[in-house]
């Protein structure tokens, strides 16, 4: 989808409001048109000059004499009455239309970002790996606004065009000779203003990159911010901060006064054209000057309105030139033909019969030449714990990524009861799974409202029973507000044995029918692994669960250990069977395990 395209199907989705912003713009431009045509016979008539229109133009004839059925007396009071009256339904006309703009503007923003969301929502994790998060932070805010903007903007070139058009037509009627004049003038400085469009455009570029870059730094600063202070890099933050601020600013000012540039110049240019218009005036009627001054001003009059209503197109088209960059990084973002999505089944998920298979997996990350996983074939049965363990690098942590299809095998197939993952509704698959990770992912929100993220609709006694069996109970009632405390962001008021309690009461308060436990115990002290495993064997109880551990302790009890070493599937057995055997698991045990 190009940039036009882009533009067309949002035009698609507002056409009501953009068609109604159109036609408030020709009334606009109507109204005011034919109210400045008859300012010039109303003063004439005023200071006690009556003018002879008979031999007019036809536009001014028609005008003018659409009063004369009037008395004199009230010929004028009627004339003026008319171009009051104009001159308001114009503004009120001027009034709906910018209503109906700003409406417009909010709809398409809202629109924008609700499509960016939905789309950030579906992707797969592969694209959250090789993009930056300032990158999509600046795209759903900066950006969006400025593309949104942009539309707006279309609608204004469309109106400020058709309210030239109908200057133009009111000065061809009066006086083609000077309106092709006055078309070579205007063309003039419609070739001047375009150089500084296609600054504007280049301008816009900039600005666009230099906003990225900016959001860039702050996210990497705001997530980065332990580091930063445990090195003492406040100082040089600060100062990378400032340049990407000013760097921002900087790109910003030029644009803005690249634009500020088109209204001077097209007025000082615009003046230079009036008086030549009234050179030529007198040129081509000397000897009818005097009777057709009324004529003459009139067209000058419509030609002064109109030269402000092209600085105004020029000053629009800039600033959709200036956003332009914008729109084709919007496209970009919102394009779905280059992006991640994994294949949703119509199978919805039962729960396990038999078991679940990894047939002949293997998985790359990306482009990556050398497999993470390199065909290992396993089979996990119902109720069984399974434990993954092996060096850092193994690829223990990819076949726990692999199970929800957070990745999907780029060679083999994984089976659940027989019937390929792939085959599998995702949402209900994944809804059927609980995933307890060493990084446990908690909201700024309370603790209640955290465990019950999985689901939502549980009563408070549900909430209750699952920290009870996570060991979260006790540790949670000492909190100054209990379960309604707000655990700041990424539960940062919670040491890290309580977050991942809270994180295993959630999956207990879910349900799941299979587990995942990717180094859940890791990085913990002795004390809060002791209340993190016993929550685990309660979560693990009558379940389907793969384990991932780096600590051979963790898993000595479960069902059957599978070791890998190098994407490869090289031991699996009990924890006695294996040590029995002298192999990788030795190998692993004596190092962790055994005193030197």
């Amino acid at each position: 989808m190009s940039e036009n395209k882009l533009l067309l199907d949002l035009v698609k989705r507002h056409p009501g409001a953009i068609a109604i912003a159109i036609f408030l713009g020709l009334a606009e431009s109507v109204f005011n048109g034919v109210s400045a045509t008859l300012i010039v016979p109303i003063l004439v008539e005023f200071v006690g000059n009556p003018v002879d229109f008979s031999d007019a133009p036809l536009i001014l004839d028609r005008l003018v004499t659409a009063f004369d059925a009037l008395s004199p007396t009230h010929h004028l009071a009627a004339m003026t009455g008319g171009v009051v009256l104009l001159v308001m339904l114009r503004n009120l006309a001027q009034y709906g239309n910018a209503i109906m703009a700003n409406s417009l503007t909010r709809s398409l923003t809202a629109d924008l970002r609700g499509r960016g969301i939905q789309l950030l929502l579906e992707i797969d994790l592969e694209f959250y790996h090789t993009t930056k998060l300032g990158d999509l932070v600046n795209c759903l805010g900066i950006e969006i606004n400025r593309a949104a903007s942009s539309i707006r903007n279309g609608i204004r070139m469309a109106i400020a065009a058709i309210a030239v058009l109908v200057f133009l037509g009111l000065l061809i009627s009066i006086s083609p000779p000077l309106t092709l004049v006055s078309t070579a003038v205007v063309g003039a400085i419609a070739a001047v203003n375009q150089h500084f469009i296609a600054r504007s455009r280049h301008f816009g570029k900039r600005f666009s990159e230099t906003s990225q870059e900016y959001s860039i730094r702050v996210m990497e600063t705001l997530t980065g911010i332990q580091l930063i202070k445990a090195t003492a890099n406040e100082e040089k933050e600060y100062r990378r901060l400032l340049q990407a601020i000013e760097n921002c600013e900087q790109a910003d000012f030029l644009a803005q006064a690249n634009s500020a540039a088109i209204a001077p110049l097209s007025e000082v240019m615009s003046l230079f054209a009036i008086l030549l218009i009234v050179g030529l005036g007198n040129a081509f009627f000397p000897t009818q000057v005097a009777s057709l001054s009324a004529i003459l001003l009139t067209y000058l009059f419509l030609l002064f309105r109109l030269l402000p209503l092209i600085a105004q197109l020029n000053g629009f088209r800039s600033k959709f030139a200036n956003r332009a960059s914008s729109i084709k990084a919007v496209n970009e973002f919102l394009r779905r033909d280059n992006k991640p999505f994994s294949q949703n089944g119509n199978c919805h998920y039962v729960p396990i019969a038999q078991g679940i298979r990894f047939d002949r997996v293997s998985f790359a990350y990306g482009d990556r030449a050398q497999p993470v996983l390199d065909g290992i074939d396993f089979q996990l049965y119902r109720g069984e714990t399974l434990a993954l363990v092996g060096a850092s690098g193994a690829g223990k942590s990819t076949v726990a990524k692999l199970l929800p299809r957070f990745y999907d095998p780029t060679a083999g197939k994984i089976t659940l009861d027989g019937r390929d993952l792939r085959e599998f509704n995702v949402k209900s698959l994944r809804k059927a799974m609980g995933i307890v990770t060493q990084e446990t992912v908690l909201f700024n929100a309370s603790v209640l409202e955290n465990i019950a993220y999985g689901k939502p609709h549980a009563t408070e006694a549900e909430v209750i029973e699952a920290a009870k069996q996570a060991n979260a109970y006790e540790f949670i009632l000492e909190l100054p507000q209990g379960f309604e405390t707000k655990i700041g962001d990424r539960g940062i008021c919670l040491s890290g044995g309580q977050r991942q309690r809270l994180a295993i009461a959630r999956t207990l308060l879910q349900d799941p029918d299979i587990l995942i436990l990717d180094e859940a115990t890791s990085a913990l002290d002795t004390i809060s692994e002791r209340a993190i495993r016993e929550a685990i064997d309660n979560l693990s109880r009558n379940r389907t669960t793969l384990a991932i551990a780096h600590r051979l302790s963790a898993v000595q009890n479960a069902d059957r250990i599978a070791v890998l070493d190098k994407g490869r599937i090289v031991e699996i057995g009990t924890h006695d069977q294996l040590l029995a055997r002298g192999g990788h698991y030795t190998q692993l045990y004596r190092m962790q395990c055994e005193t030197p």
